[in-house]
Order: structure tokens, then C-alpha cells, then sequence
């Protein structure tokens, strides 16, 4: 039918753009400049973007998202739905924790995550590790619109 077929490998490609982007909390700006900086939620802002794909972008959200704020706010995107983690595959965005609530998402490239990091300063890009394995909370699937 001529439409758009979006791929694992386009998602990827968007997440990698973000690459050593300064991390910025609640930043959504990529490109050099004053304002550049991107936080974990914004280099998933960014790839449904770059894939055309209708998104809600909330503001004013913590450092730490607490209780289920952040799976509310990824259940509720129209271009998101719910895996199941045993059918996790490259391209999926990741809710993660780093203690009880999910606080944190990363796309999952098959052997590595890229993920906007306050740890590390910047986006980056490293082996999906047990230690991140588990703090895997949800998976998501980033899909077209019907």
C-alpha cells in the first residue's frame, strides 16, 4: 500500500543519533547549541519523532518518577504497547529501575542499551549487562498507528 514501514533498525538509528548528547533532566534537544541536552525520557521523545510516530511528551515530571507515574505515563503513549519480556526484541523501549519504581527507559538494541544516563553525563550506549537486565520492569514496542 505504499505506506511507511518502520523497523527495528529505524529506531535504532534515531536512538543513536542521541549518542554523548550532555544528559539534561526533561532535555529534548539534541542538536548543538545552549540549549542541548536530553534526558532518558527524551531520546524516546526523539526516536518517535524521528519515526513520525505520535507521542504525548509530558512535563514537569521528577528526577525520580515515583510509584507508577512513569509506566502510567508510557501506557497511556499511543505509539507504545506492552511486550512481553520473554518477546523482547531490538528496538523496544525499556522502564527500568533502579529501586522499587520504574524511573528510567532505555532502547534495547539486542546486545547493548542506549540510554540517556545522569550517571554517566550523556547519552550512551553500553552491554545490556544482568545487572541491567534486571532492573527491566516493562517492555514496550513502538508501533505505527492503525
Amino acid at each position: 500500500d505504499g505506506r511507511y514501514r518502520m523497523t527495528a533498525q529505524d529506531i535504532i538509528v534515531a536512538a543513536l543519533e542521541c549518542l554523548r548528547v550532555p544528559f539534561r533532566h526533561q532535555g529534548r534537544q539534541i542538536a548543538p547549541g545552549a540549549d542541548q541536552g536530553i534526558d532518558c525520557v527524551g531520546v524516546a521523545v526523539h526516536v518517535a519523532s524521528r519515526c513520525g510516530l505520535p507521542y504525548v511528551d509530558q512535563q514537569g515530571y521528577g528526577r525520580t518518577p515515583a510509584g507508577t507515574a512513569l509506566l502510567d505515563a508510557l501506557d497511556a503513549q499511543p505509539c507504545l504497547r506492552v511486550v512481553k519480556r520473554i518477546d523482547m526484541q531490538p528496538g523496544d523501549l525499556l522502564a527500568m529501575r533502579f529501586e522499587r519504581a520504574a524511573q528510567h527507559v532505555a532502547i534495547y538494541t539486542g546486545a547493548t542499551i542506549i540510554h540517556a544516563y545522569s550517571s554517566a553525563g550523556l547519552c550512551c550506549e553500553h552491554d545490556f549487562t544482568p545487572t541491567w537486565q534486571r532492573r527491566v520492569m516493562r517492555v514496550y514496542r513502538f508501533v505505527e498507528p492503525q
